[in-house]
């Protein structure tokens, strides 16, 4: 099994936050959001991933070592692409052409799922929805009287469907995709200036590939501050579930920790109240605090706040007080 990872986009819902890294390495629940992705994706995958091949833009040395190193945690091969120009879903996926064969994921990296499935081998490919109440800002599927997928609409304005495609797909000739989405390119298949990932599945659609949709439990988005504050909330409650969830915090002092929270490490909290549904980066450190419902970064101090629904980033400094912030990395606020 192979994994596709574009992630090549801007960021641009999520700023000032992707001013300086990229959007899927911003962390939720003390972890990158594509390090999330990936992982959840190998519990699905029957078989183990052999290769995960990231898109990505001029994203720098520092962030494609990253990206490999989150490949090798699963024991897999890691490999760079690169999407220079905004060319669409379909041609994001085709610069990674060279993974395309044999059975593939695409998953973009902007979103996180839990789902109780495994992919099986009989299973010719994959769509990842999940059924939502106003279908209209979403691409979604249309299914016949079996179940099987047989069509796909971006943003309906009449109603066609209420399962919303999540952007994560399972393939199972990668080749084949392949050949499809060259066709885009080759005939020149483009709408709005892109070309499209759902025009390469409905040919698959139309030659007799059948797609059926993999219903996820849960929809988790990061595309802008809110949404990812949400999620937040959501995965440190998972991670509590399971087990998963650390503090590292080196000094407590004169505070209370209301989980569930994700602590880095060396991080200072006196004076506090801190939760729930907090996540602290390495280096924080904060005073006379009380703060829940927020994402703060890395080495960043906060000092005198009331913070709720909040997310800061990395060597920040906050003196004052808020209720709602979205403040960016290198950030100084005195009030």
């Amino acid at each position: 099994m192979k994994v596709i990872v574009p992630m090549a986009g801007r960021g641009s819902r999520l700023r000032p936050h992707t001013l300086t890294i990229p959007k899927p390495l911003v962390p939720v629940g003390g972890t990158p959001i594509v390090h999330r992705l990936v992982a959840d994706i190998a519990r699905v995958c029957a078989e183990p991933i052999e290769e995960i091949a990231f898109v990505v833009g001029e994203f720098g040395e520092a962030v494609e070592k990253e990206l490999l190193a989150v490949a090798a945690s699963l024991g897999a091969k890691g490999s760079i692409h690169y999407q220079l120009q905004a060319l669409g879903t379909a041609h994001a996926v085709l610069c990674a052409a060279e993974a395309l064969d044999g059975p593939v994921v695409v998953a973009f990296a902007d979103t996180l799922f839990k789902a109780d499935f495994k992919i099986s081998h009989e299973d010719e490919g994959i769509l990842w929805v999940k059924q939502i109440e106003d279908p209209s800002a979403f691409g979604v599927v249309k299914l016949n009287a079996n179940g099987a997928i047989i069509d796909f609409v971006e943003k309906p304005q009449t109603f066609v469907s209420d399962l919303a495609m999540i952007g994560i797909y399972y393939f199972k000739d990668g080749a084949r995709l392949k050949q499809e989405l060259q066709y885009l390119i080759d005939h020149n298949v483009i709408k709005g200036g892109e070309y499209q990932l759902p025009d390469a599945l409905r040919r698959l659609t139309e030659a007799g590939v059948a797609f059926k949709p993999g219903t996820v439990d849960e929809w988790l988005d990061c595309g802008n501050k809110e949404v990812t504050v949400e999620t937040n909330q959501r995965v440190l409650e998972h991670d509590l579930a399971a087990g998963r969830l650390q503090n590292h915090a080196t000094e407590i002092i004169d505070s209370v920790i209301i989980q569930p929270c994700y602590i880095g490490p060396n991080v200072r909290i006196e004076r506090a109240i801190v939760g729930p549904h907090v996540s602290l980066g390495e280096g924080s450190i904060l005073s006379d605090v009380n703060i829940s419902n927020c994402i703060v970064g890395n080495q960043t101090q906060l000092v005198k706040v009331n913070l709720n629904g909040a997310m800061i980033g990395a060597h920040a400094q906050y003196i004052g007080r808020s209720k709602d912030l979205s403040l960016g990395d290198f950030s100084s606020v005195h009030e």
